[in-house]
This record gives C-alpha cells, sequence and structure tokens, in this order.
C-alpha cells in the first residue's frame, strides 16, 4: 500500500491506527514541505535581522529574556534537548511510541513550527524504519507541552539517548547509524518544535481510546447475557422510551439490547413464569442503556477532543508565514501563546477514566446480582452443590476488589496543579499522568468485563435447555471455546485470562458489527 501522507491537516484514527498496529509507512506531503518552507523562511528573516524572538535567539521559560548570540544558536537547541530528557519511569510501550512519533511529525508538518521539512522527515524515517526512542513515561505535567517525553524523543533524532531497533535497546546514534538516517543537526528553533507539544498525552489517549470503545460494545454484550442469566426483562430498552429522552448513546445501546436478546427462549419462559412476582428488575439491569449510553455519549466527547488535536499545532512560538506585523507585506510573524498546553486532554482523560469506572461499576453489580442467590432465582454462587462449592463467590470478590480500584484511578487530574519554571508555568494541566491511568484502567476493566461474561454464561447453562437469543448465543459460544462449564470448583483465574484476551482483541465487540 502507498505510503500515508503527513501534512498536519487530515491525519484520522484509522490512519493512526494503521502506522502504530500495523507498521504502515509514512512520508511528508508535497504540500506540507512548502508550508515548512514558507515558515522556516520567516525564522530565517529574523535571524539575520537580529531580532529577540523567543526560543530562536533568547533562553526558554524564565529564561526568556536571556539574548543567545547567532553563534551559539545550534548549541541552545542541543541544550535544550539534553537538559530536558529527564524523564523517569517505566518506558512508553513500541505502540505508544510510534503514536508519538507520528504525532509529533505531523504537528510539525502542519507548517506553524518554523523548522525545515527534514525534521518531520526524520521522524518519519525512524519509523518507517523501526526506530523507537525509549521514553520514559513520567515526568511531564502537561503544560508547556510533554516536554520530558518529547526531549527523549528529540534525543533518538539527534543521535543521542537510546533506542530500540529490532527489539534490541541500543544508543539513539547506533539506531540511526543501523537504520541509515543521518541524525539531526539541530538548527534555530528546531529542539523547541520537537519538545513543545502536547502528543506523549495525546499518543496514549488515542490508543486507549480505541481499546475503550472496544470495551464498551463489549459490556453491552455481556450486559445483554447478564440479562438473560437473570430473567430480566427487556421493556425497559423500548425504543419509544429513549425516543423521549434522546441521547445518542443510550438509543444505541438499547438498540443493541434488543438486537442480542432477540428470540430468547428464556424471556419467553419468563413471561409467563407464575413463580416471578418481580415488577422490575434492579437498576443495574432496568438502566443499563442509562448508564451505558451515559459512558458511550462520554467516549463520544472524548474522541471529539481528540480528532481535534490530532492535527493542531501545539509548539510555542507559532509562525505565521502568510501575515506581516499587521502590514499584509507577507513578511510572516511569530506569535508566543499557549496551544502547548494540554488542558483539553487532560479534561478528556478524565472524562474517559470516569466512563471506564462506570462500565465496571455497573458490571460488578450485574455479578453481584447473579452469584447472589437472594436476586439470582439461580443456585447460590452460579454452582450445583453450593457449599461443598463455592463456585463464583470469589470471582464477585475479585471484581469488586477491580471495581473499587478504578473509583481511585478516576480521580481527576485536570484540577491538579504545581506550578514549574520558577512560576513561569504557573498553572499546568497534568494530562500526562491523566492519559498514563488509562491504560491501567482498560486492563481492570477488561477482567471485570470477562468476570461478568463467564458468570452470565454460566447461569444461562443452569437455565437449560432454555436458550439466549441467536446473537447473544454468538458470544456465549466464544466464552464456552474457552471456558467450560462449572461443574465443580477449580481455578477460574486462566479462564478470566482467556476472556479478557479475547475483549482486548475485539472478539466480543465484533459481534455487533
Amino acid at each position: 500500500m502507498s505510503a500515508i501522507q503527513i501534512d498536519g491537516e487530515h491525519l484520522d484514527f484509522a490512519q493512526l491506527y494503521r502506522v502504530v498496529l500495523e507498521d504502515a509507512k509514512v512520508e511528508l506531503a508535497a504540500p506540507a514541505r512548502e508550508r515548512m518552507l514558507a515558515s522556516r523562511a520567516v525564522i530565517e528573516r529574523l535571524i539575520a535581522s537580529d531580532q529577540a524572538v523567543y526560543g530562536v535567539n533568547t533562553g526558554f521559560g524564565k529564561m526568556a529574556s536571556v539574548r543567545i548570540s547567532r553563534e551559539q544558536i545550534g548549541e541552545l537547541q542541543v541544550n535544550l534537548v539534553r537538559s530536558h530528557a529527564c524523564g523517569v519511569g517505566a518506558a512508553l510501550s513500541e505502540h505508544e511510541t510510534r503514536a508519538l512519533l507520528l504525532l509529533r511529525a505531523n504537528a510539525i508538518a502542519k507548517g506553524f513550527s518554523g523548522v525545515r521539512p527534514v525534521v518531520a522527515e526524520t521522524l518519519c524515517a525512524m519509523l518507517n524504519a523501526g526506530v523507537h526512542p525509549v521514553i520514559p513515561s513520567q515526568g511531564s505535567v502537561g503544560a508547556s507541552g510533554d516536554l520530558a517525553p518529547l526531549a527523549h524523543l528529540a534525543q533518538a533524532a539527534i543521535g543521542e539517548g537510546e533506542a530500540i531497533l529490532q527489539s534490541h535497546k541500543v544508543s539513539g546514534g547506533d539506531a540511526l547509524r543501523s537504520a541509515q538516517i543521518a541524525p539531526l543537526k539541530l538548527e534555530a528553533k528546531e529542539g523547541l518544535a520537537l519538545l513543545n507539544g502536547t502528543q506523549a498525552m495525546l499518543a496514549l489517549l488515542s490508543l486507549g481510546l480505541r481499546e475503550a470503545e472496544i470495551a464498551m460494545d463489549t459490556a453491552d454484550v455481556a450486559a445483554s447475557l447478564s440479562l438473560d442469566a437473570l430473567r430480566g426483562s427487556p421493556a425497559a430498552f423500548d425504543e419509544r422510551i429513549a425516543a423521549v429522552r434522546p441521547y445518542a448513546g443510550h438509543a444505541l445501546t438499547a438498540r443493541n439490547l434488543r438486537w442480542l436478546n432477540d428470540g430468547s427462549a428464556i424471556r419467553e419462559s419468563h413471561r409467563a413464569a407464575e413463580k416471578d412476582k418481580r415488577v422490575q428488575d434492579a437498576y443495574s439491569l432496568r438502566c443499563t442503556p442509562q448508564v451505558h449510553g451515559a459512558a458511550r455519549d462520554a467516549l463520544t466527547q472524548v474522541r471529539a477532543t481528540l480528532a481535534v488535536e490530532l492535527n493542531s499545532a501545539t509548539d510555542n512560538p507559532l509562525v505565521f508565514a502568510d501575515s506581516g506585523a499587521g502590514s499584509g507585506t507577507g513578511a510572516g510573524e511569530v506569535i508566543s501563546g499557549g496551544n502547548f498546553h494540554g488542558q483539553p486532554l487532560a479534561m478528556a482523560a478524565d472524562q474517559l477514566a470516569v466512563a471506564l469506572a462506570t462500565l465496571a461499576g455497573i458490571s460488578e453489580r450485574r455479578i453481584e446480582q447473579m452469584t447472589n442467590p437472594q436476586t439470582s432465582l439461580l443456585p447460590a454462587f452460579l454452582v450445583r452443590d453450593a457449599g461443598l462449592n463455592s463456585g463464583f463467590m470469589i470471582m464477585q470478590v475479585s471484581a469488586a476488589a477491580l471495581t473499587s480500584e478504578m473509583k481511585t484511578q478516576a480521580m481527576p487530574h485536570s484540577v491538579d496543579s504545581i506550578p514549574t519554571s520558577a512560576n513561569q508555568e504557573d498553572y499546568v494541566s497534568m494530562g500526562m499522568g491523566a492519559a498514563r491511568r488509562i491504560q491501567p484502567m482498560l486492563g481492570n476493566l477488561r477482567n471485570v468485563l470477562a468476570i461478568e461474561l463467564l458468570a452470565a454464561c454460566q447461569g444461562i447453562d443452569l437455565l437449560a435447555p432454555l436458550a439466549t437469543g441467536a446473537h447473544a448465543a454468538k458470544a456465549q459460544a466464544k466464552v464456552r471455546a474457552e471456558s467450560k462449564m462449572v461443574e465443580a470448583d477449580r481455578s477460574l483465574a486462566p479462564d478470566i485470562r482467556a476472556i479478557e484476551r479475547c475483549i482486548a482483541a475485539g472478539d466480543f465487540s465484533k459481534i455487533l458489527r
């Protein structure tokens, strides 16, 4: 397939996932090259005029008033990269690193950074050759960009630091030499342009969103099976209910549940069961469209925010080649601002975290409903010979533990701020920390959903020969392909792991497509 064109204007999630997950090739688009050359010409003219321009011939942050001689401009940019490369903690994964490389190249390609095309081309070459900088995940407050993570990326691009090449950790210089990529020799503003941006938190959130959307659909599938295991009523999913409170997420989840449970023999049996005097189901069943729907709508809002950020210029100062000090001369203008501030992403990350914790919370309640004989109308803890066997008793305990952990993980990060850089950067977003906790939360959610799927299928098996709906039965078959019905106690840890892997692979979410 032809290489994906990077131009700072048209990158979408599908292309991002192709590059990150499928190693699709990338190249700088011709229109982007022209825009970059135009903005670079502005910087060159300003250097020649000896006019003070932040980050070009001045110090950084609190030291912006310090002028740098023309002879030291290159050294200034290298020093910036070296001094800011002070991240700590576990390194970003290969996928996260690839996303970061792509997103930074795309932001620079937009043509407002004032750097040469070779800067973006080097990042593209690193992606294409599989040169992945070693980037510690901690150390960014998400305000003047993700400075520390991006500095480690820049280090590898100039032939310093460390990189992973063909599964081996080597020096950045050795990695570039092996891949036959010339190290960047930084010129005016280019170190700053590589460091000043939101792409580390954006990379993590973009990948997390994909997994969250898979988990979202999986949650609907799990809920449909739980509904039948508990002999619940689908009346609450009537499309007329959604129509009079018209949230898109509510309507979609209700439609999914109706479709999945269509034709359920268990439901038909429940209609005629005189012994079941329940008029309404517990909220964890009856309010599934409202709760799952709210999570769906949150993911939609997160996607909209990230889609804007994918093709945004997020460094500082920005170079506008088609303007000139308000005179219309076209001489160009450099304007200092704050597009590097991560507050939109930090708030989106908090919203995503709340959605994930919500899905886990209601799933755990359905698990409890199924394992509790007082609410399930099934054998205690979903096993025959309860007492001799404990069945799913501790499965619910594990789900409760994970759900409780997720509640603390969902605490907001975007309302926190610790001033930095001698109080010059006095209000920061903490967006990177907000993004970093999404992967652990996704792992917890998948495990809770795995437990729900196992419990629901166990409950449905206990109702045999009655069967669930034809579409929900596809999910039951996937579970049973990995985990046989529990007839007597055994360790279910391997079963949870197997179903969690199926969830991550999208096996259950694909049923809805």
